[in-house]
């Protein structure tokens, strides 16, 4: 991993594990502590609940014992003789107004009946909805209390199909079993009651009820639903609640749901109170996501932050990094940025005065070594005047015509050939049609004294022929060729040069002899040479090389990196079966590349 991207990360992991573990530490105890005080909520609403039922049950069981201060009217409603019409007249009168006497006692009162032992029905209602008295009989919650031993009581929901209006929705009836003094069965009270009245709860409890999605179903010792919450707001309707009392009544049994139960101080009702979590988790869950967001934002922020850091610790040690590797292929350049004052634009600045200090030395000794070549080369020039030599061979050359000694003559003359153009060249062009006459003179001297064993190929193009060329690169080839490819004088040997085009539009030679070849370690041992050309091309001359080494293959590829730059070689064409194949890439216009 880089550098760069272990200080991020690095610094990322830092910032961001800590934030994590401490956001979901917080996000944990404020849900606990919710919970906790959501409980102690709904244990107080359903305390309050508990309350109100209690003060419910006692003012309706006084309400309902009232009418016992009239029990011997009840009790005459009963008797099976023949009273005359005006004495029937009185007594419904007196029931009439026993049973409004009652009704003014809870203006919550929507109708009050009085049921004789008989079955006769006797009926006070603040509408005009009357009860149809064989239906009411016919309910199976008054059977059951009929033959019930129950004094007060309170009955489930039920329909008012016994009502004329058949009505929708529900009642609740409260009322109580009527004897007389010596315990015989009197009749039957019966007060019908809004479920929503059961409960009167204070605005603040309400709206907790509603906010929390609080539920509450209150029983009887029937099991059956006397009062639902959610019916009594509008959530579901009263039917549902008749249709599917069961499935409230039944305890939800998951940790989805926090279940409080209570009873009524008499045990007549039994109140379950349940608190979806979800709703009360909500407002936590929407800190969780506010919590979520920031962290992921502090992440982004974080990371851009390090990025930042890091790149500016790093960014100096890049540029250091790349400028070493430059120093490595041989451009000693400095780094001219302006550094900063820490310990990296210390070292850095440390750097750039070595470097200054090493491209001196390197030029230093490089203009060194050329000027004492150059001297050498002049002081060669002045030792070997070309006009002398010419008129010397040329001397030589007509005595051995003289004497008639064609071969000496030949030879004299192809040396004065090669002298005019290598001698005397300094400051001019040399032309790849040079190189070639060049080598072709070499291999015509060689024929004349292996006896016509060498044949020279040209397969160049001819706008080829003009272009520049360091000298010396095409002879020295050849002359490897012979020297270490020739076996015999049982056959010609065949010395092949081509030249093409590459597509960067570059010269690329390619010289091929059908010789002896050369084994693999030999040829593995001058590729290693060649290899290391380019660290060689800035070596000084060594003065205890032998001068029988001449110019070889590593001497021209050196030469070739040095004068066109690092891009261009010399190199051994692999894969050939006989022979060997010397490959050269130069570019076209033959001007420094360096």
């Amino acid at each position: 991993m880089k550098l760069q991207n272990k200080l991020m990360l690095g610094y990322v992991l830092v910032c961001v594990i800590p934030l994590s573990f401490v956001s979901a530490f917080i996000f944990q105890q404020s849900a606990r502590g919710l919970e906790d005080s959501s409980e102690e909520f709904a244990s107080l609403y359903t305390s309050q609940i508990r309350t109100t039922l209690n003060e419910f049950l006692k003012e309706y069981e006084e309400v309902t014992k009232s009418v016992l201060v009239d029990n011997d009217i009840i009790y005459s409603l009963g008797e099976a003789r023949n009273l005359p019409f005006d004495e029937l007249i009185d007594q419904r009168l007196a029931v009439q107004r026993l049973l409004m006497r009652v009704a003014l006692l809870k203006s919550e009162m929507s109708s009050v009946m009085l049921v004789s032992r008989d079955n006769s029905v006797y009926q006070f209602s603040n509408s005009t909805n009357k009860i149809n008295e064989n239906a009411l009989l016919a309910q199976k919650w008054y059977t059951r209390l009929r033959n019930s031993s129950e004094t007060f009581f309170i009955t489930g929901l039920h329909d008012r199909s016994y009502y004329e209006d058949n009505g929708e929705g529900a009642v609740v009836t409260a009322g109580r079993v009527l004897f007389s003094s010596d315990g015989a069965y009197a009749g039957m009270l019966l007060i019908d009651l809004d479920p929503f009245t059961l409960l009167q709860l204070d605005h603040e409890f309400i709206q907790a009820r509603d906010k929390y999605g609080i539920s509450v179903v209150i029983t009887n010792l029937q099991q059956q639903i006397v009062y639902h919450s959610d019916a009594a707001s509008g959530r579901i309707s009263w039917k549902q609640v008749l249709d599917s009392g069961q499935e409230y009544i039944q305890d939800k049994k998951d940790k989805n749901h926090i279940v409080l139960l209570s009873s009524t101080s008499q045990g007549e009702l039994f109140i379950k109170t349940e608190i979806p979590r979800s709703k009360l988790l909500k407002k936590i869950n929407q800190i969780k996501g506010m919590t979520v967001i920031v962290i992921l934002m502090s992440c982004l922020i974080i990371t851009l932050f390090s990025f930042g850091l890091s790149y500016t610790i790093t960014k100096p040690i890049k540029a250091l990094r790349r400028s070493m590797k430059q120093a490595e292929v041989g451009q000693y350049l400095a780094i001219e940025k302006e550094q900063t004052g820490d310990e990296i634009g210390s070292l850095v600045h440390s750097y750039n005065k070595m470097i200054i200090t090493i491209r001196t030395l390197i030029e230093d000794v490089y203009i060194g070594e050329i000027k004492q070549r150059q001297a050498k080369f002049i002081a060669l020039q002045n030792q070997i005047n070309p006009h002398m030599l010419y008129n010397t061979l040329e001397s030589i050359r007509m005595k051995a015509l003289v004497k008639d000694d064609d071969e000496t003559a030949d030879m004299i003359k192809i040396l004065a050939r090669m002298f005019r153009l290598t001698l005397n060249k300094e400051g001019r062009l040399h032309s790849v049609k040079h190189e070639l006459e060049y080598t072709a003179n070499y291999l015509q001297l060689q024929n004349i004294r292996f006896d016509n064993s060498f044949r020279l190929e040209l397969n160049l193009p001819d706008e080829m022929l003009e272009c520049s060329i360091i000298p010396l690169v095409f002879q020295p080839i050849v002359e490897n060729s012979i020297n270490h490819g020739f076996e015999d004088y049982s056959r010609i040997m065949t010395i092949t040069i081509e030249g093409r085009w590459t597509e960067q539009g570059e010269m690329l030679f390619r010289i091929t002899d059908d010789g002896a070849g050369m084994s693999l370690d030999k040829r593995a041992q001058l590729l290693a040479a060649l290899d290391g050309a380019e660290s060689h091309k800035y070596k000084l001359e060594d003065v205890n090389e032998q001068p029988e080494k001449g110019l070889g293959l590593q001497n021209i590829a050196e030469r070739i990196k040095l004068h066109y730059g690092d891009r261009y070689y010399l190199t051994i064409v692999a894969g050939i079966q006989d022979g060997t194949s010397i490959e050269i890439l130069i570019p076209s216009s033959g001007r420094d590349q360096g």
